[in-house]
Formats: C-alpha cells, sequence, structure tokens
C-alpha cells in the first residue's frame, strides 16, 4: 500500500491498513464467488418450479437408495434390481428433461406443471402397489410432494395434488394386497392426506396474510417517508440558497460565523432527509441501474469538493490517490455509495486524515477510503450495515445521523453487483472498500459520463436563464443566488406565457396543475425552435424522472441543492451553450457563399 504511506500515514496505521486490506481481499474474493454461484442458482434459475425440479433430480436416486436398502435388510424384494434399475432410470432422465426445460423455458407453464405431478404420483403409485408392506414407506414422499405442491404454486394446486394423493392412496389399496386387507391403515392414510394438507393451507393463508399486511404497512411508512422528505426538503433548499446568498453580502466576521453555523445545520438537516428519500426510494424496488463507462477518479475528485467545507468544519483533511480510469457502473449510484462512505468518515474522523483512491484487483477495479479515526469495535462489525444501527461505545459523544448510510450503501452495491467491505481496528481507523467494478473498454469518448468540467465562475455572467418554480421562496433564493453570479434571470412559477430568449432551462420537476418540468422544458423549446439546454431540480426520486421520456441527457439535482452543486451543473451546462454556439457559427460560415 505505498499510496498510503505516501500521504503522510504513520506505519503502524499503514501495517493494520494492510492488514485489513488483505483479509478483506480474500474474504471479498470467497464471498464474490460463492455469491456468483448461489446468486445465479436461486435467483437466475427461475424460482420455486426450478427449485422443486432440482430437489426432484436429487431426491429420486436417494429414494431409490433408501428403498433398496430396506428390501436388502428385509430380504423380501418385491421386484428384481435390474427391474429398480429401468424404473428409476426413467424416472431420472424425465426429471432432468423437466430440469432443463425449466431452465431454457422459465416461467408458468400449466401443461408442464401437470406434466410432472402426473409423473410424480405415476411413479409414487406404482411403487405403493407393486410393494407389500416393505415399500408403505413411500407413503412419506407422497405426503411430501402433496404438500409441496401446494406451499410453491398456491391453493388450488394443493387442492389439486391432494386430489391426486387421494387418487394415488386408492389405486394402491386396489393393487397391494397388505393395504386390501388392513383397511384401517387405508382409512389413516387418507385422513392424514386431507387433514396436513387443510392444517397448511390455514397455517399458510394466515401468513400470507400477514405478510400482505406488513407488505402494506411497508409501503405505507415509504410514502410518508418519501411525502414528507419532499415536502420539508423545499424550505431546507430555500434556506441553503439563501444562506449562500447571505455569505457574499460583506459580512463581518462574526456574521461569517453565523452563517457558517446555519449552514452546517443546514447541511445536517439535508444529509438526513436524503437519507430518509434514498432508503424509501430503494424499498419501492424502482431503482434500476443504467452501467455505462464512468471516469471513476473524476466522481471522486467532485465528491471531494462537494464534502471539502464540511471536511473544514470537522477538521478533516482529505488526501486522494489520482486515477485516470473507466468503469461500467451507474454514475449516480456508485456516486450515492461514495458520498454515504465519505460522510460517514468526515463524521468518525475528525481532525484526521481520509485518504480516498483506487487500485487494480484481479482484473477489476476497488475504491478505498482509508480514515484515521478512532476505529469501531469487532463486536459491531456484522451488524454495520443494518438500517439504524450506529456503533457506539458507552461515553461515545452524539454523532448526527440515523443510521441510514451504510444500509443505503448495501442495498445500491447489490443492485451494482459488487461487493462492499468494512475493515476496523480500534484505535486505529477504518477502511471502506468497494470491489468488482469492472473496467470499461471505451467505444469512443463521447460515450464517458463526466461530472464537471470547472471554469471560472465568470463565464456564467450575461448567462439568460429561464428558472420555472412552483415554491416561491425556492424561486426567489434560486433567482437571487443565479443573478449574483451574474446570470440574467426570467422567474416563473408555472409555465411562461411569453418566453424571452433564453440560454438556459431551470424547472423544478412538480409544477402543479399536471404539469412536470419535462413538459416545461418541451413546451419552451418548441416556442424558441431549439434544443435548449435544461436542468431539472426535484425533491423526489430522481432515477423516476430520468426515466420519463426525453430527460436522458437532462442533468438532475436532488432537493436540497447546495450552491456549489447548482454552480457546478450552470457551468458544466455554459460549457455546453458554448460548443452549440461555435457549432452554429462554423455552420453559418460554412453556408455563406464565396466572393471572388
Amino acid at each position: 500500500m505505498h499510496w498510503v504511506a505516501s500521504y503522510g500515514i504513520n506505519d503502524d496505521t499503514k501495517r493494520g491498513m494492510d492488514e485489513m486490506t488483505e483479509r478483506t481481499v480474500s474474504l471479498s474474493w470467497v464471498n464474490s464467488k460463492l455469491s456468483q454461484i448461489f446468486i445465479s442458482t436461486r435467483e437466475n434459475r427461475k424460482g420455486a418450479e426450478y427449485s422443486q425440479a432440482l430437489f426432484r433430480v436429487v431426491a429420486g436416486p436417494v429414494f431409490v437408495i433408501c428403498m433398496s436398502a430396506i428390501m436388502a435388510t428385509t430380504g423380501n424384494f418385491e421386484i428384481s434390481p435390474s427391474q429398480i434399475a429401468l424404473y428409476s432410470s426413467i424416472y431420472s432422465i424425465l426429471s432432468i428433461s423437466i430440469l432443463i426445460w425449466v431452465i431454457q423455458r422459465p416461467g408458468e407453464y400449466l401443461s408442464r406443471r401437470v406434466f410432472a405431478m402426473v409423473m410424480d404420483y405415476s411413479a409414487i403409485t406404482s411403487i405403493m402397489s407393486i410393494g407389500d408392506s416393505v415399500l408403505l414407506p413411500t407413503y412419506a414422499p407422497l405426503l411430501w410432494v402433496t404438500l409441496g405442491y401446494g406451499l410453491r404454486f398456491g391453493s388450488q394446486y394443493l387442492v389439486i395434488s391432494t386430489c391426486m394423493a387421494l387418487v394415488s392412496i386408492l389405486t394402491a389399496t386396489y393393487f397391494n394386497s397388505f393395504l386390501w386387507n388392513y383397511p384401517y391403515v387405508v382409512v389413516a392414510f387418507i385422513l392424514t392426506t386431507i387433514a396436513v394438507p387443510t392444517y397448511a393451507h390455514r397455517l399458510v393463508s394466515r401468513t400470507f396474510e400477514a405478510h400482505s399486511q406488513a407488505v402494506q404497512a411497508n409501503q405505507t411508512k415509504s410514502r410518508f417517508l418519501a411525502q414528507a422528505s419532499h415536502d420539508l426538503r423545499q424550505p431546507i433548499h430555500a434556506i441553503s440558497l439563501f444562506t449562500a446568498c447571505l455569505r457574499d453580502t460583506g459580512l463581518s466576521s462574526e456574521q461569517h460565523q453565523m452563517v457558517d453555523n446555519i449552514d452546517r445545520s443546514v447541511h445536517s438537516v439535508s444529509g438526513l432527509f436524503r437519507s430518509l428519500l434514498d432508503i424509501s426510494t430503494l424499498e419501492s424496488g424502482k431503482v434500476q441501474p443504467r452501467l455505462q463507462p464512468v471516469a471513476i477518479g473524476v466522481i471522486i475528485d467532485d465528491l471531494i469538493q462537494q464534502n471539502r467545507e464540511a471536511a473544514k468544519w470537522a477538521g478533516v483533511v482529505f488526501r486522494q490517490v489520482p486515477a485516470n480510469i473507466y468503469v461500467s457502473t451507474d454514475a449516480t449510484l456508485i456516486a450515492t455509495v461514495l458520498q454515504n462512505i465519505l460522510s460517514n468518515a468526515i463524521k468518525y474522523a475528525p481532525g484526521r486524515q481520509v485518504l480516498v483512491g483506487c487500485r487494480r484487483r484481479r482484473g477489476c477495479i476497488s475504491i478505498e477510503v482509508h480514515d484515521q479515526g478512532e476505529g469501531i469495535a469487532a463486536h459491531h462489525l456484522p451488524m454495520l450495515f443494518e438500517e439504524f444501527y450506529q456503533a457506539r461505545e458507552r461515553g461515545d459523544k452524539d454523532v448526527e445521523g440515523v443510521g441510514l448510510g451504510l444500509a443505503i450503501v448495501k442495498r445500491l452495491v447489490k443492485l451494482l453487483e459488487i461487493e462492499v467491505s468494512i475493515r476496523s481496528l480500534r484505535g486505529r481507523g477504518t477502511s471502506v472498500i468497494i470491489d468488482g467494478l469492472k473496467i470499461a473498454h471505451l467505444v469512443a469518448q463521447a460515450d464517458v459520463v463526466q461530472i464537471s468540467e470547472r471554469k471560472d465562475h465568470s463565464a456564467m455572467k450575461g448567462l439568460r436563464v429561464l428558472l420555472v418554480e412552483d415554491d416561491k421562496n425556492v424561486l426567489l433564493a434560486t433567482a437571487t443566488l443565479l443573478e449574483k453570479w451574474g446570470c440574467t434571470v426570467q422567474a416563473d412559477t408555472g409555465l411562461p406565457k411569453n418566453v424571452a430568449v433564453c440560454d438556459l432551462i431551470i424547472t423544478d420537476f412538480d409544477l402543479g396543475a399536471n404539469l412536470t418540468g419535462t413538459d416545461c422544458i418541451s413546451r419552451v423549446r418548441q416556442l424558441l425552435g431549439r434544443d435548449i439546454p435544461a436542468v431539472i431540480m426535484t425533491g423526489h426520486d430522481v432515477g423516476r424522472i430520468l426515466e420519463e421520456p426525453g430527460n436522458e441527457n437532462i442533468p438532475v439535482l436532488s432537493k436540497p441543492v447546495r450552491s456549489q452543486e447548482l454552480r457546478e451543473v450552470v457551468l458544466m451546462q455554459k460549457v455546453k451553450i458554448d460548443e452549440l454556439a461555435r457549432t452554429d457559427n462554423k455552420e453559418r460560415t460554412s453556408a455563406q457563399p464565396d466572393h471572388l
């Protein structure tokens, strides 16, 4: 870990981090391989029907071996070994065929399920019929199969399988002399076959009802969190922008300190509501990653710049190892992962150094964040990724937050199909490693997602901005801030009736009256007859907005937006505006006729 030493990390900490990293490498590799095996088997091989088909392939030979052992022990061979081999081979071939069918054509096929049921019950009925009392233990698989169909596929299949089991018992009774001579055994089989599935059905129904209620309650909670987060983000967003405006009004040192305190408090509250919105969005199941080549070094640099002020408040010094590498990932999701990790490093390593860098490992890229904080006790480590869990020891000082950051990280890395691990030594610090990012093979430079291109703030002077926001406080705060940066602003609370010439559209997403920011952008572009660059700000799920047609290439900012975030996005759009202007000038120049 040579780049750790080069940034002023002491030898003891370096050795501790080396130990943590080596353990992380080995454990991450093992976890990765096991995950590839079991996840591909469990999730990609089609659920209940696949598990049933796989169990059938394994259970068939095991059952034959057990029955053969019973017959060998008693010396009562009702069928010859050659017949056993023939019948078991036929059943195994059919079982493997069904398994292949499920893998190649997943989904619900009534014909396949009926065929499987007929095959299973025919095999069990045949064994119970040809054997005497020796093969009556076959009733156990009969009951197992009956319950299995019902629990896997629902109540209708439970009724059908119970009826088929009763038919099997009656058929076996007709051909099996022992059952024919001892009808009370048959009655016991019939009563058990009716009673057990009936009781199981009642239990499953109650469990399903309780599960449905829990899901509904969870959805209600998620909707409440999302709505509450959105409603509270608006005033926090306005306060944040007003504070940024106030900072540039020639304050005294004491007043400047007061503004810093307000800004710090707003930053803490906005982080809390961002976590609440992130977790509610992830619980909705609507987040889907968009993988594309991403300049990971630029993302890290941008996040460090965004967190520079918070780090200054905490006395944290960021050390960054430059990384000029592209990975295949979702830029927004990986940035959210890193933001949560950096926020934790700032909170738990005040007055210390935090080192951020990338390294190649087994053909992939890993991102490592090392801090020199107090570290985390070993008994806390297994629970760090649980929701609302905070590692606290007796006498520890209060730390802002509700314990959602790492829970969000865990869910996001699962979506991105990468790994995250934490290693910590008490008194030495903590290392967080994101592993498994695949290196991107670029086809064209235009495919690369960049975060921002920094320019002098004077570049915004004279930029004509159409600002649309239905909240008057947010509208005033944003307009004031843009004007301080030198922009000319036309501010409206809804779709403007008269649109002056503008270079950039900045709009809220929910504008009321069934109007969205997407509609506003489309309408203004139509009125002015050109594809005007635009930015959307929202207090809702960013992913849902990006999925709307026409929003793919529009930057979306999540409220509350810090002034630095807004400034960087506006500067980035200004670069595009300048490029479009140069292109238009070249086209007009080339279209003019040459004069001799």
